[in-house]
């Protein structure tokens, strides 16, 4: 199901259905929306694991209804030999994308689920067990499910660099052909690995037994991680960036994401539609929207960074002042010219509301597909590459340091509107995540469209990510061709690419209205579902 025409009491929406089927299971037996979103966590790190796992990181934005939100920042620090030096004494002038010396940050994403976990428990009177949360991830571990078409071709398009990776082809490939699309899929190391969390406890992942194997299989395949990286390490609750929008109001995660862009992108927007309105759809609103981006991006790419490090406070840039002046800076009739540098990445998003209105976003990725490519022996965890963001040159914004974050383009995002809607809203995609969140805000909240027309209306994409080696503004095919030849004109430098492109990101938007009815989609570029009861 991609959508639900019908109002739920409770929902969750995930880019893979059998996700969201063990959330709303959680959901149906009495479970808070974080219980619910942690036993969908760890299933999609199951079922899609091109596209996240256990070795990456994540991001919560939760929300109880009355209440200030809550972040909680799971995102993985550089390990202690984690430096320029040691890279130059690999022969490396720049940190590679693929193995085991893209392995150079901490796993965030366990240490995230305990820490909301224990929010639950103490905010929201969470009491469901872990071994609850996660029998469904091990039951599709240990018996398999059958493989979706995005991961057997992400596993075809990027085998050449993933096969000299230690671990990879022996549990991607275990019968060493390429997946087929549907064929059944088992990871039984993982399942293990996964049974021990339950039993021992997620903390188990940093500083027990699995914990030492983890770092120590990464040490011995070449990584600079070691068990000390992984054992120092926890996820920290932090406050969220909050913006004032005309129609209510929008938080997202503060850096190292890059939720200030999504949040300045509807900032700067909203003030152009006050001054000129535009209808949706048309030419005008797409241009407005691609000029905000352009507008958003500036400001990131001068600012986020790891939040102890960080050169001028990101919240001053969401005052009515600092927006006023980026949508002063617009053309309403050409197009500013681009690129700017741009950020590549692959992310699932998944969102879920209880039937109390308790909230959560959140996001969980590897970075590329499939991360660094390594599996570290017996685990079944693929982990991360999100450490190639990092730049060894000292004077960079994102300079690689111990123990530092790296720049994230994760980014949940959440709304309370004046007129008693709630939003939860994400999608993965890396550049493409500001641009989407705010294509789906604008037609659901500006533009009153359904959530099911939201998520699938023809989006745009502008500069390189999933893979597209270009910087153009990108538009699917199914935008008119007068949409498409007026924005031409306006000097956009633009490709038109197929229709319902996974490109765009696996967007999700569930909306809760005052009365308690929730209505949710998922994206149709996606394997995704909504379930709830």
């Amino acid at each position: 199901m991609l959508a639900n025409n019908e109002p739920l009491r409770a929902a969750v929406t995930a880019p893979h259905y059998l996700a969201a089927e063990a959330g709303a299971g959680v959901l149906e037996e009495g479970g808070n929306a974080i219980e619910a979103m942690v036993a969908a966590a760890a299933t999609i790190a199951v079922v899609y694991p091109h596209m996240n796992g256990l070795g990456g990181d994540s991001f919560w934005l939760l929300r109880e209804p009355g209440k200030a939100p809550l972040g909680v920042e799971a995102c993985g620090t550089a390990a202690a030999r984690a430096t320029p030096a040691w890279y130059r004494e690999q022969g490396l002038d720049e940190i590679p994308h693929r193995g085991p010396v893209a392995a150079n940050t901490v796993a965030g994403t366990v240490a995230g689920w305990r820490k909301a976990l224990a929010l639950s428990e103490a905010e929201w009177g969470g009491r469901l067990p872990l071994g609850r949360l996660l029998a469904p991830a091990i039951v599709h571990a240990r018996d398999g499910f059958a493989m979706t078409r995005s991961q057997a071709e992400a596993t075809r398009d990027k085998h050449s660099e993933l096969a000299p990776q230690p671990g990879f082809d022996a549990h991607f490939l275990p019968g060493g052909a390429l997946p087929v699309p549907g064929e059944g899929f088992r990871q039984p190391a993982l399942a293990d690995t996964l049974e021990r969390l339950a039993r021992a406890g997620l903390q188990d992942f940093y500083t027990g037994e699995l914990g030492r194997a983890l770092g120590e299989g990464l040490a011995a395949a070449g990584s600079p991680l070691q068990p000390e990286d992984l054992a120092a390490y926890a996820a920290r609750q932090v406050a969220p960036l909050e913006m004032n929008h005309s129609l209510g109001t929008l938080w997202n995660m503060p850096p190292p994401t890059q939720g200030l862009a999504s949040l300045i992108i509807l900032g700067v927007f909203d003030r152009l539609q006050r001054r000129h309105p535009v209808a949706a759809e048309s030419p005008e609103w797409v241009h407005a929207m691609v000029e905000s981006i352009k507008q958003a991006f500036l400001v990131r790419n001068r600012v986020v960074t790891d939040p102890d490090h960080l050169p001028e406070d990101p919240q001053q840039w969401l005052r009515p002042e600092a927006l006023d002046a980026l949508a002063d800076a617009v053309d309403r009739e050409r197009a500013l010219p681009w690129p700017q540098p741009a950020h590549l990445g692959d992310t699932v998003w998944l969102g879920a509301i209880d039937a109390e209105g308790r909230c959560v976003s959140f996001i969980q990725s590897l970075f590329h597909e499939f991360g660094s490519g390594v599996v570290v022996p017996e685990t079944g965890v693929t982990w991360q590459n999100r450490g190639c963001s990092f730049s060894l040159d000292p004077g960079a914004l994102n300079a690689l340091h111990p123990g530092r974050r790296p720049f994230h383009t994760l980014n949940p995002a959440m709304a309370c509107l004046e007129d008693g809607r709630t939003l939860v809203y994400g999608t993965m995609g890396g550049e493409g995540q500001p641009q989407t969140q705010a294509a789906v805000f604008a037609r659901a909240a500006v533009f009153n469209q359904s959530p099911g027309e939201a998520v699938a209306a023809p989006r745009w994409l502008l500069g390189k990510t999933w893979g597209a080696g270009t910087d153009t503004l990108k538009l699917e095919a199914d935008f008119p061709p007068a949409l498409v030849e007026t924005l031409r004109g306006q000097g956009h430098d633009l490709e038109v690419v197929p229709a319902c492109n996974s490109a765009m990101g696996h967007a999700g938007l569930l909306v809760r209205d005052d009365a308690g009815n929730i209505l949710a989609a998922s994206d149709p570029r996606s394997d995704g579902g909504v379930a709830g009861v």
